[in-house]
């Protein structure tokens, strides 16, 4: 029986970097995988594909090109699932090799099956035709979450199936429903509508994307349905049906609302919630507790209920992301075994890769109003940017939130092409604590889109000028 300091279950975000920071302090680490491939749901069924599929729809309708060139503009006029699908395929398996490598040059054991727990210290490996036991000190759970299927929902990965079912699909649909306004549910509602799929969209809340700045999900929903999505906000799915197929048509899907409606189309999506796996490792037999969607508890130090037990990535719950899985798995690892760390720095960004994309960090209008902060923002459009005129995008946007007594940085919110990226920039001088003057004294690259941070500071400054006494403010000139 092999005995390692450090055994980590899952090779997504969390649990590679958690083994791989295990294995940098000297210690002896494996690493077990259910699946018959590495990665966890970021490579295989969410962030990767999911975001491939959306940079090849982007490129082969030539959509983001269209503000430039006109829009009729196209690069392609028939699109197939097989074009989608094998951008796909490239990237995943790049990020298969690269963890492969990566797991190699640490000297990190791969064990390939299902764990479960049979002790505190005990696990159970269980293969197709075998089982073999190990034991560790330390345990790093890193499982991740699946999407929900509710038993009343008849899946069946031709037409109605969950977001790890879409990129099964056989062929492109001329109609879809998506259940769920959330980051999910938008990101393929935005990528299926840029393909020509007439999509609509039933959130049972007012607006999508929630959390995100109200401005951005006004900004954002005027974009879906410009872009020829059906919105219907404050609706909630009753029942959904499939029907049978009229002759010389194919079968449609109906979903029925609570308040009467009946929608039908080719296929549906549903992406409402996601469900951990906690039930599945046999953590009664080592007394950790988790909640009825599957998710443990963990401390500031992500120590589950069992101190030598550690976990992180989506089966923690918020924020869910893969950039937070790998900084939670790296730190729970270094307090494992006793590696100080700076706390973990809260300013850390989201990032929405809808059409247009999103990206946000820190606070937003809403939260500042309710904590009583108070604030001016400045806002830059993308109109006003050579950059966004040469990239063909005259309606993206960046917002700073500036506090109005002290001009730190309490919020950035932006949307349109290079939303993500862009955000970072703001994030490094909020995280540094800097203020908005920063970025009047910065000098930026000409044309790029981060010109945007000196016209926002600008348009804030100029606001807040007004505020002051005498009504004075030398760089809000």
């Amino acid at each position: 029986m092999k005995h390692y300091d450090c055994v980590v279950i899952g090779t997504g975000p969390a649990g590679q970097k958690a083994a791989i920071q295990a294995a940098k302090l000297g210690k002896r680490v494996a690493i077990i995988e259910r699946s018959k491939v590495l990665g966890g749901a970021q490579i295989n069924t969410g962030t990767i594909p999911s975001k491939a599929l959306r940079e090849a729809a982007l490129h082969l309708t030539g959509a983001n090109q269209r503000g430039l060139f006109g829009q009729s503009y196209r690069v392609k006029k028939n699109i197939t699932i097989a074009d989608l699908v094998s951008v796909s395929q490239q990237v995943i398996r790049h990020e298969w090799e690269m963890i492969h490598d990566q797991l190699g040059r640490n000297d990190i054991d791969l064990i390939w099956g299902a764990a479960h727990f049979e002790g505190p210290n005990l696990v159970q490996v269980v293969r197709e035709d075998e089982a073999e036991m190990i034991t560790g000190d330390i345990f790093m759970l890193g499982v991740g979450t699946r999407p929900a299927k509710p038993d009343n929902i008849p899946f069946n990965e031709t037409s109605v199936f969950c977001s790890d079912q879409i990129l099964k699909l056989q062929k492109l649909p001329k109609s879809m429903i998506v259940v769920g306004g959330g980051v999910i549910g938008c990101e393929y509602a935005c990528i299926m509508a840029t393909l020509g799929v007439r999509v609509t969209l039933v959130e049972g809340r007012d607006f999508v994307l929630g959390f995100l700045d109200r401005e951005l999900i006004e900004a954002f929903q005027y974009h879906m349905r410009n872009s020829g999505v059906t919105l219907r906000m404050g609706e909630k799915v009753e029942s959904i049906k499939l029907e049978d197929a009229e002759e010389g048509c194919e079968p449609l899907v109906q979903a029925k609302l609570e308040s009467g409606k009946a929608l039908k189309a080719q296929t549906l999506l549903y992406a409402v919630g996601r469900q951990g796996v906690c039930g599945e490792l046999g953590l009664d037999n080592v007394g950790i507790e988790y909640d009825d969607r599957g998710r443990l508890n963990v401390n500031e130090n992500y120590q589950t209920n069992v101190s030598h037990v550690y976990a992180a990535g989506d089966v923690i719950g918020f924020p869910a992301l893969a950039s937070t899985s790998m900084e939670q798995g790296r730190r729970a690892m270094c307090h494992a075994f006793g590696v100080e760390i700076d706390g973990f720095n809260s300013v850390f960004p989201f990032g929405i890769y809808t059409v247009p994309e999103i990206s946000m960090v820190g606070k937003t209008e809403e939260e500042l109003t309710k904590e009583a902060i108070p604030y001016e923002a400045g806002v830059a459009s993308y109109k006003e940017l050579a950059r966004g005129r040469l990239l063909g995008d005259d309606k993206g946007m960046l917002k700073l939130l500036i506090h109005q007594d002290t001009h730190q940085i309490l919020g950035i919110h932006a949307i349109g092409t290079g939303a993500t990226e862009l955000v970072h920039i703001g994030q490094a001088v909020m995280a540094l604590g800097g203020k908005v003057d920063f970025f009047i004294d910065n000098v930026f690259n000409f044309p790029t889109l981060a010109e945007a941070y000196k016209i926002a500071a600008y348009n804030g400054l100029n606001k807040l000028s007004h505020i002051c006494s005498g009504g004075t403010n030398k760089k809000a000139a």
